[in-house]
């Protein structure tokens, strides 16, 4: 756009709409007519809808009617002004009213230190009369996507928001009254407002990512996302795609840019699950990525920075993961500037009948049955039970009681602790009655995994299926 013999002279036969701005909706405000009309035929071609206002005073009601994408705001409203005094002051009554707007200020040529001053008050950017089209629209397109960008990142940090409070409360609280499990809290409590990295140690079933979370809750984190990853059930030929992203076209299947589960959880915490079972040439890629503190996703030519706070847990006991064949040392110097070993149920027996009791009450509401209580006689049965499966063993346990118990009182045999009893012990198993083959797999998965102390892997194992297959046998049953 040109001035020529007093007018604006514009030629737009040069711009297409794009796939992304042609539904963006602009709002163009300036007290020149030609201004106005100049902008909304250039404007029209690339962008969606394109609203023109003369009179800065109705700035609030057009913003309270629309969603806009950007404004395209004038410096000075008015004959004579130039001082820019009027297009500050609405550019910050326009944030005020809406903080995630994108402003781009309309300034004079040569009036370059008030659009500084603009750009330091919350202004994306400025275009200069007489302006260029290229430069308005690829100023406009790029401020469009600001705006976009603000108002996804605004939605999902809403998201986790309410996804963190959902997590906390409820049926993840963890339920104690022993003096081992009081420890660990209190250690919880000490390292939480740390970025240090911790590992939790423990038995499977003890409730490892609970404390993870507790550590999380607990953290100046707490706002942003805690993503845990089970480190065993991720395939080693997607190991880094899965952690560090990758980019559209690094190998068959990439279709789109992907980012990894470090890119993830920045700001947050990532929670390394079953950081035992890695193997030693994947334990290099992931200390060199807690080193530098960078990533480097698949098909990409440059690194990226992330911020996340190291939560690891493992079934290995910490002998096995100080022997150097077995575990980089330097990685586990890395991730454990705090141990914290959660006990297993067995050696705090004090937490077996208010878990048992608030488990109870849980599962009666989620199935809706009236509150179920146990007898006195079940309440010893379940403290004497040694609980090979620890937490999660407990948990499957009373679920099923309060099932299959048409009684409010839950005795000693709707327990069926006996099903629990590894199967060597408990000689040749007899023929199933039941022949439906999803529930003989059910059954079958539940064996093997009270018979080794839910350790998925060994359990695996022994089913002949890999972690990932027995993961998701084992969420299609509830198991």
């Amino acid at each position: 756009m040109l001035f020529e013999n007093g007018h604006w002279v514009y030629d737009f036969g040069q711009f297409s709409r794009g796939a992304v701005t042609d539904s963006a909706n602009i709002l163009v405000v300036d007290d020149d007519d030609d201004i106005l009309t100049a902008a909304r035929l250039l404007l029209r071609r690339r962008f969606g809808a394109i609203v023109t206002c003369r009179r800065p005073e109705e700035i609030p009601g057009l913003l309270a009617g629309n969603d806009f994408d950007a404004v395209l705001l004038d410096m000075n409203f008015g004959p004579g002004e130039s001082s820019g005094r009027q297009g500050l002051e609405w550019l910050g009554r326009i944030l005020q009213i809406d903080p995630q707007m994108v402003v781009v200020m309309i300034t004079a040529h040569g009036n370059v230190d008030t659009a500084v001053e603009a750009m330091k008050r919350g202004a994306t950017d400025f275009v200069a009369k007489p302006w260029q089209n290229e430069k308005v629209v690829a100023t406009l397109s790029a401020a469009v996507e600001l705006h976009r960008s603000r108002v996804e990142s605004e939605s999902l940090r809403d998201a986790n928001r309410v996804l963190v409070e959902a997590a906390a409360p409820g049926s993840r609280s963890i339920i104690y009254e022993s003096g081992a499990m009081r420890e660990v809290l209190s250690l919880v409590e000490r390292t939480a407002p740390t970025d240090a990295n911790v590992l939790i140690l423990g038995e499977n079933g003890t409730g490892k990512e609970l404390i993870a979370r507790e550590l999380h809750r607990q953290s100046a984190r707490a706002g942003n996302v805690f993503l845990a990853i089970d480190m065993g059930s991720i395939a080693e030929t997607l190991f880094e795609s899965e952690l560090f992203g990758h980019r559209k076209g690094a190998f068959t299947g990439a279709t789109d840019d992907r980012p990894g589960r470090f890119q993830a959880a920045n700001g947050g915490t990532l929670f390394l699950d079953e950081i035992g079972n890695l193997p030693l040439h994947l334990q290099a890629k992931l200390l060199s990525a807690l080193e530098q503190r960078k990533v480097m996703p698949v098909g990409a030519d440059r690194s990226q920075d992330v911020d996340v706070r190291i939560v690891a847990a493992t079934n290995v006991p910490i002998e096995r993961l100080r022997d150097e064949t077995q575990f980089r040392q330097d990685l586990l110097f890395r991730l454990n500037t705090v141990e914290i070993t959660v006990p297993p149920l067995r050696d705090r027996s004090d937490d077996i009948l208010p878990i048992a009791r608030h488990y109870a009450s849980i599962y009666s509401r989620k199935y809706g049955q009236e509150p179920k209580t146990f007898s006195p006689q079940a309440e010893q049965a379940l403290v004497d039970y040694d609980w090979p499966g620890n937490v999660r063993a407990l948990l499957h346990a009373i679920e099923r009681a309060v099932i299959l118990t048409p009684a409010p009182v839950i005795e000693p045999g709707d327990l069926q602790l006996a099903d629990t009893v590894p199967v060597a012990a408990a000689g040749p198993a007899p023929i199933p009655t039941v022949m439906n083959l999803d529930q003989m797999e059910k059954e079958t998965i539940h064996r093997a995994l009270v018979k080794h102390g839910f350790n998925i892997s060994h359990a695996a194992k022994e089913l002949g299926l890999t972690r990932a297959s027995l993961y998701r046998r084992m969420e299609k049953h509830g198991l």
